[in-house]
């Protein structure tokens, strides 16, 4: 992208507007739009020269020197160069100036996002913070801001611009960039707008306007499209036979269009339907409707009055920002400046009264020894060398031949300046501190005032500034417009789902997920390298760690914000100030480095700070990090472990009582096969003596009655296992678990609990 931001895209016809409007353009679009921008540029022009010619001076006195000579007018300039005058130049303005340009730098306005609406939060209005200082660092934004402070103090404004750029060569995703603009001269706004950042202007113009020579090495894409005739020769200089005019061209315009609200309360706009059919759809469906304007922008480049690209620009602000200085409007007439207009009179009258008194000690001769000329006569050539070789003495002639005495050489008073020049320069100087606010304190000199320390000097020249803030005011105005511009385009321009880095406030580099889609503003999710990062042998701070270890999906779209801009020191300087202040806590309190040790050094800058500070953060207690239970927590979880406690007693006592029932019910089964096994040995027993109550018959009925019994105990004690088993949902069983006499049944039929397996 060139200097003046001009784009490489493809042209295409005004008139085809938004998606949705798919008429064909005016068939005379093209001198329609030429005709008004040359009419609209003609209106800015006449409303803004007796500000530009001052505009041009000022800049000039501002940055005056001996050698430019431009804080002399130039006749005044010429005739003491002609009768070989002193014309000195003690430019006191442009420290005056630059005042308030390195105090605006040190304490640079910054971007702060609020939610306003209930589906956006602070931490999305945080992750919005975060892209626009990315924006801002990739642009080089301060440099922007900074030749804009230039222009704004020494001149009365200054400018700088929003544009759209794809984020690299190898790239086709689009990108936001803030872009300086070195000459404030170039840029025309619409002079009816209200607001004084500008943010209402209807159109406005990036001039530049180049010799033919130069457009031909600058614009070779261009050269071919200009027309051949002298158009415009006669019309503002558009085109002419030494001038080209390259202008880009914004206007914002109105669409009429029409917002529907459908059953379920959702709401669209036509113009933000595709087709015919689905607006004819859209209406068939709308229980609700009203009429709206919707604005736009447009973007047209102009070369030497012929259009050759046209945009519809994506955000809803023409993207040029102003920065002013002071400015009125007194009888009809625009009345801009800045801090140089008040200071050139002082400032012409110091470099007169200095000029002066040095030509006025200049003439004057120089510091000569008076003697009469016999008392010297035999020491010429001593005398004659007295300024140029350092003789130790320098002898004369006291007496002459007829004993007459001559009196001894007198050295002359050295030349001085008049008093009249000394108190000249003296009033200047405080003429120039009467009409700029800033005095002795606020310049860093030292004054015979009250004020000794340097808190009490300090405060001086906070109060000092008061009479300059406007400027810093200004300046934070622009900053927020510039937000503005910035929160209405990140939705637009970041549309696709990709990975961006954002810039926290301390400087440190985080990534998000941005994802259009999301239901959310901003969702988090665990990174897919968390473990990873835990695996690493040294282990990052905990909130780095848990920056690490998850990934925030954010989505622009969802929820309404605003902006604002907070004047201050930047965070370096509150860092230095912090580091500062923790030294002076520490050397007062040593105890106190074991709390907040790593926060002193997380706050200084000297190499290795950072590393300092992680190993600190290791010995601090966790209770002092705030990484410990709460007093409510721990109470908490003591009370639960008492509870588990008492559990575990409750368990090992309802433990020990079903053992002892299990027992119980074990030694009725021991009873009852002792007792069978009792009587089946009586029988054989008799068998073997030929009792007459035994006999093979008793015995086979015995054994046979035994097995049914088994059999029909087995089933019924399976049943009720089953039973039981279906209405307890019992679940397998796992390792360290118990298992209750039914389970083990159930799982094992036919076999009575408390008699093991039979070995095969």
């Amino acid at each position: 992208m060139s200097e003046t931001g001009l784009r490489g895209n493809s042209f295409r016809q005004p008139g085809s507007g938004p998606l949705g409007r798919d008429d064909p353009p005016p068939t005379n679009w093209h001198d329609e739009i030429t005709r008004e921008a040359r009419e609209r540029f003609r209106q800015i022009a006449d409303w803004e020269n007796g500000f530009r010619q001052q505009f041009t001076a000022d800049l000039r006195f501002a940055n005056g020197d001996a050698d430019n000579h431009w804080q002399w007018p130039d006749t005044m300039f010429g005739d003491r160069e002609e009768a070989a005058r002193p014309s000195l130049t003690v430019n006191k303005t442009r420290q005056h100036c630059l005042q308030i340009i390195n105090d605006a730098k040190q304490n640079k306005p910054e971007i702060r996002v609020n939610p306003v609406s209930d589906e956006a939060t602070k931490e999305a209005a945080d992750v919005f913070e975060g892209i626009i200082r990315h924006i801002e660092y990739v642009s080089n934004a301060s440099t922007a801001y900074d030749t804009a402070t230039e222009h704004q103090v020494q001149g009365g404004i200054g400018w700088w611009r929003v544009v759209t750029d794809y984020e690299s060569d190898n790239s086709f995703d689009q990108a936001i960039f803030i872009r300086r603009i070195k000459d404030a001269l170039t840029v025309y706004l619409d002079p009816d707008i209200k607001e004084i950042d500008g943010s209402d202007a209807r159109y406005g113009f990036v001039i530049d306007d180049c010799p033919r020579d130069e457009f031909e090495l600058k614009y070779p894409e261009f050269e071919m499209k200009l027309p051949t005739q002298g158009f415009g020769m006669i019309d503002g200089g558009w085109l002419d036979e030494d001038h080209v005019r390259v202008a880009e061209y914004y206007r914002k315009s109105q669409r009429q269009d029409t917002l529907h609200q459908i059953a379920d309360g959702t709401t669209y706009r036509e113009s933000e339907l595709e087709t015919r059919e689905m607006v004819r759809l859209l209406r068939e469906a709308s229980v609700k409707s009203r009429e709206l304007k919707d604005d736009y922008v447009e973007w047209f480049l102009i070369v030497g009055g012929t259009i050759v690209d046209y945009q519809q620009w994506a955000g809803k602000h023409i993207p040029l920002v102003r920065v002013v200085g002071e400015e009125c409007i007194i009888e009809g007439q625009l009345e801009r400046k800045g801090h140089t207009r008040a200071l050139k009179d002082p400032q012409r009258i110091y470099n007169y009264w200095s000029s002066s008194g040095v030509e006025s000690v200049a003439l004057q001769s120089k510091t000569p020894y008076i003697a009469p000329s016999e008392s010297i006569e035999n020491f010429q050539r001593i005398w004659d060398t007295a300024n140029t070789e350092n003789h130790p003495v320098l002898p004369y002639t006291q007496f002459g031949d007829a004993g007459q005495q001559y009196n001894a050489p007198v050295r002359q008073e050295p030349p001085q300046m008049a008093q009249a020049y000394i108190s000249g320069l003296q009033i200047a100087q405080n003429e120039m501190m009467l009409v700029s606010g800033q005095y002795q304190p606020t310049m860093g000199q030292v004054s015979p005032s009250p004020e000794t320390s340097g808190r009490a000097i300090a405060l001086r020249q906070r109060q000092a500034d008061n009479s300059t803030y406007h400027y810093v005011d200004n300046l934070a105005t622009a900053i927020r417009f510039t937000g503005r511009i910035l929160l209405d385009l990140i939705p637009k321009i970041y549309d696709t789902p990709r990975l961006m880095r954002i810039l926290q406030l301390d400087g440190s580099v985080d990534r998000i997920r941005l994802d259009p889609q999301a239901p959310q503003a901003l969702t988090s999710m665990q990174s897919p390298n968390a473990d990873q990062a835990n695996l690493a042998p040294i282990q990052p701070p905990p909130q780095q760690a848990q920056r690490q270890a998850v990934l925030r999906i954010f989505n622009p779209n969802v929820g309404r914000y605003e902006v604002r801009a907070d004047v201050g020191p930047s965070f370096m300087t509150k860092r230095q100030e912090a580091y500062n202040a923790f030294v002076q806590i520490i050397q007062s309190a040593p105890q106190m480095l074991n709390i907040v040790g790593d926060l002193m050094f997380k706050s200084a800058d000297f190499p290795m700070s950072d590393e300092v500070a992680e190993r600190l953060q290791r010995t601090i207690p966790p209770n002092v990090l705030g990484l410990a239970p709460s007093p409510q927590d721990q109470q908490l979880m003591q009370q639960m472990q008492q509870a588990q406690a008492h559990a575990a007693i409750l368990g090992e006592r309802l433990a020990i009582a079903e053992m002892k029932l299990k027992s119980r019910d074990e030694q009725k089964d021991i009873d009852a096969y002792e007792a069978v096994t009792s009587r089946l040995g009586t029988l054989l027993n008799a068998e073997k003596t030929d009792s007459a109550y035994a006999s093979g018959n008793e015995i086979r009925m015995l054994i046979r009655q035994m097995v049914e019994d088994a059999m029909a105990n087995s089933m019924t004690d399976v049943s009720a296992a089953a039973r039981a088993g279906m209405a307890q949902n019992t679940m397998p069983l796992t390792a360290g678990q118990g298992a209750s006499p039914a389970q083990m049944q159930a799982l094992a039929p036919g076999r009575p609990p408390s008699m093991p397996a039979i070995q095969q």
